[in-house]
């Protein structure tokens, strides 16, 4: 199906794995182990539909910037009026600041959890990483991609280990996999799972991700990197589902099931020691460590597409990543409480990302834009049912936020 030999093949993987870090960002770590801890397996059904949305919307940005060589944020720039681009770059740079700022605090508890080095000294040792990492693009988009799986393999890896170590009932998770469960009491990590799954930032750094392959004039070439592309998309999605639903099951058997209340990341790492012992918890600070330094450098990325797509002005990434830690500094030195923060930002996320799906729906559908890639009818109304889910599970939020039970 996908045709050419496997170098072909293996140079066409990366930007959806990069894409696919925002899927594993601290914010998953804060609403999936709250969701695990608090419910058990029941809120497992989540990912699953989170992720096949992920998969979709992930792929169809890929393929507006194959097709028209610009981004998501440039093609708005391009055919919508003035005023609407400016009120979509809000909503956008919303949902960078909310991406930043969970992925920062991330890091951050990483190191402090696995070297107990506090929270401030922690912040701008982060910061002067992630500068480092986001360096390595100035020797080639390929060596920052290798970075950032690199850095996906581990999580994986440390997170096969809690698995392993904590011996889920299997049975119950495939049954909560499959079957729907909501109710007033989880709708908000519900709303919060689907916000830190479907991320919007991401959503618009794609479509510039699968720029450097492209080639201008040559529609052979971008047919084959369409269809190459959609096995990254394949790949790195189902990766990340894995990952997040493994955060669920450990937190399920190894809490929940314990009745052992978590109400912090920090106080999930501790509980650890003595259950599972210190190689899970030394484990799960890496992991989280890890999802911490490669999100942010991923969301710095999706961030400098955005004020660039939308205003069309050049703008350093050194001097992004420098304004965005001013968020995250601030709530550090405040003492406020990293997990609340994290889920909070995951359900802003899930309010920004309409503004995303919207206008990708729109550009998709248009054959003079799209030409040969334009959506087929049944693409489009899976895409127009995702956007409709999303709105409903946001309508359900806000109703219960004001009083309302269901």
């Amino acid at each position: 199906m996908w045709g050419g030999p496997r170098r072909e093949v293996w140079y066409y993987v990366g930007p959806a794995f990069v894409a696919s870090v925002a899927y594993i960002d601290p914010g998953n770590f804060a609403t999936n182990i709250a969701a695990g801890s608090d419910f058990g397996y029941r809120l497992l059904w989540v990912l699953l539909w989170s992720n096949l949305m992920a998969i979709l919307i992930q792929y169809l940005s890929a393929k507006l910037g194959i097709a028209t060589g610009r981004t998501l944020p440039q093609n708005c720039r391009a055919h919508f009026s003035r005023p609407l681009n400016l009120f979509l770059w809000v909503v956008a740079e919303i949902a960078a600041l909310a991406t930043d700022l969970a992925e920062f605090l991330g890091a951050a508890l990483g190191f402090y959890l696995l070297f107990g080095l506090p929270l401030l000294p922690a912040a701008l040792l982060t910061g002067v990483l992630v500068f480092a990492i986001l360096a390595v693009e100035r020797l080639g988009f390929r060596r920052l991609e290798h970075v950032i799986m690199g850095f996906v393999g581990i999580i994986g890896v440390a997170y096969a280990v809690e698995v392993f170590l904590a011996r889920p009932a299997w049975g119950a998770v495939t049954r909560h996999v499959l079957v729907p469960q909501v109710d007033s009491s989880s709708i908000y990590l519900a709303v919060g799972m689907l916000g830190a799954t479907v991320m919007p930032h991401v959503v618009y750094l794609h479509s510039a991700l699968v720029l450097p392959r492209r080639v201008e004039n040559d529609a052979e070439h971008n047919r084959r990197h369409h269809r190459l592309e959609l096995a990254d998309v394949l790949l790195a999605m189902n990766g990340a589902w894995l990952i997040n639903s493994a955060m669920v099951v450990m937190a399920a058997a190894v809490f929940f099931h314990r009745r052992v209340a978590v109400h912090s990341i920090e106080q999930a790492h501790e509980t650890l020691i003595p259950l599972l012992g210190g190689g899970a918890a030394a484990a799960f600070a890496l992991a989280l460590l890890c999802s911490g330094l490669s999100s942010s450098t991923v969301g710095t990325m999706a961030g400098q597409v955005i004020i660039e797509g939308f205003l069309n002005i050049r703008f350093s990434i050194f001097l992004r990543r420098l304004l965005t830690m001013v968020p995250a500094l601030w709530v550090i030195a405040w003492g406020l409480d990293p997990l609340k923060i994290l889920i909070l930002s995951q359900v802003a996320l899930s309010f920004c990302l309409p503004f995303a799906l919207i206008p990708l729906i729109i550009f998709t559908s248009r054959p003079a834009l799209m030409g040969e890639l334009v959506n087929r009818p049944r693409t489009t109304a899976a895409v127009v049912v995702i956007t409709a889910v999303i709105l409903a599970l946001n309508g359900l939020l806000l109703y219960q936020t004001f009083g309302g039970t269901f």
